[in-house]
């Protein structure tokens, strides 16, 4: 089998950020016999490779000299189901929202709380996708992959996936950018099992009426719509920042100063607070840096106003960072990968 590897392709249409730069090598596959032609070819020998899925999580700074591996493989089926639960199989290249929109309309209950979330099904296990209240590790069966370095097919449970928030094993320096995700499976009920106490949501779905799937579905959306700027008209990753978790001690001396600031609890010591509160809190919703900004409704996305470069991105982000620990003593850590920072290259 012939291995077409490209050079100096443009990356802007490929990630959700839109900065313009390129690949020096890429590499796609449609079909998962083309990745094992790939590795056994030797043209891995010696390269540096960069997964990169809907791109969703993806900041670079510079033209990517790596070779970009681009999963576009396609498929979702059934695998197997009783009467209150179906295990369904999606290919890694799936749209990740085509997905959560085939379960809706299937019946299937666990990931309408994901709708709208950018990027691809490949990358869902990876980060950990989550929103509302629910993470995508929640439903994930098991996480079919190929080893870059042998070629060699890899199975990992859900346990061995080790999720975390917005974390996985496939971050761990053993498997980052060494494996590629070619399939998820999910076991999602068929009995109603709905997730609506965080945020407004019981209340945008309220107003929509009954508690079904599809209200479900379109209230996230519209919560969504609202506050977060879709990446086709205006260039950015969600949200930048995770929440940060901190001792609850640090917490209580922050409610003394600001007694509305929200809460979540994590365990008997820890709590996680809203990083957009944060950032809102401390005057950045709305600022502007060149071509880089935060966006004027939401202070946990950082957006391109057009032409920005990733630098200019990195740049607001670490201003805010800075300013966010001078005045809480709080560390904001980034959800973004930004490529060009060895440090933090990831599976995307």
């Amino acid at each position: 089998m012939n291995v077409s590897i490209l050079h100096q392709v443009p990356l802007k249409p490929l990630h959700t950020f839109g900065i313009d730069v390129n690949a020096h090598s890429y590499f796609e596959f449609s079909d998962v016999s083309q990745l094992t032609a790939l590795i056994r070819s030797g043209a891995l020998q010696g390269v540096e490779p960069l997964v990169l899925g809907g791109g969703s999580n993806f900041l670079p700074v510079a033209d990517v000299a790596a070779l970009v591996i681009h999963p576009v493989n396609k498929g979702i089926r059934i695998i197997s189901q009783t009467d209150e639960a179906v295990w369904v199989e999606a290919a890694a290249g799936e749209v990740w929202d085509d997905l959560v929109a085939w379960a809706v309309q299937m019946g299937f209950y666990g990931l309408e709380n994901l709708s709208l979330i950018p990027g691809h099904v490949g990358a869902a296990p990876v980060q950990n996708v989550g929103a509302y209240g629910v993470e995508a590790g929640d439903a994930i069966h098991q996480v079919h992959a190929i080893d870059l370095r042998d070629g060699s097919e890899l199975l990992f449970s859900q346990h061995e996936c080790r999720f975390g928030y917005r974390d996985s094993i496939f971050k761990s320096d053993r498997y980052r950018n060494q494996l590629v995700v070619t399939r998820v499976m999910f076991r999602l009920s068929k009995l109603p099992v709905f997730h609506l106490q965080y945020g407004n949501l019981s209340e945008e779905v309220a107003r929509m009426g009954e508690v079904t799937l599809s209200n479900v579905r379109q209230a996230v959306m519209a919560i969504r719509m609202a506050k977060l700027p879709d990446p086709a008209v205006t260039g950015n990753a969600g949200s930048f920042f995770k929440n940060p978790v901190v001792d609850i001690s640090l917490a209580d001396r922050l409610k003394m100063q600001y007694p509305h600031m929200p809460v979540y609890p994590v365990d008997d010591r820890h709590v996680k607070l809203p990083a957009g509160w944060l950032i809102d809190t401390a005057g950045w919703k709305g600022v502007v840096m060149g071509q880089a900004g935060v966006h004027p409704l939401q202070a946990l996305v950082l957006i391109n106003r057009g032409q920005a470069t990733g630098r200019e991105i990195v740049a607001l982000a670490h201003a805010i960072e800075q300013d966010v620990l001078a005045k809480f003593g709080v560390h904001l850590e980034k959800e973004v990968n930004i490529i060009g920072d060895a440090s933090n290259d990831a599976v995307l």
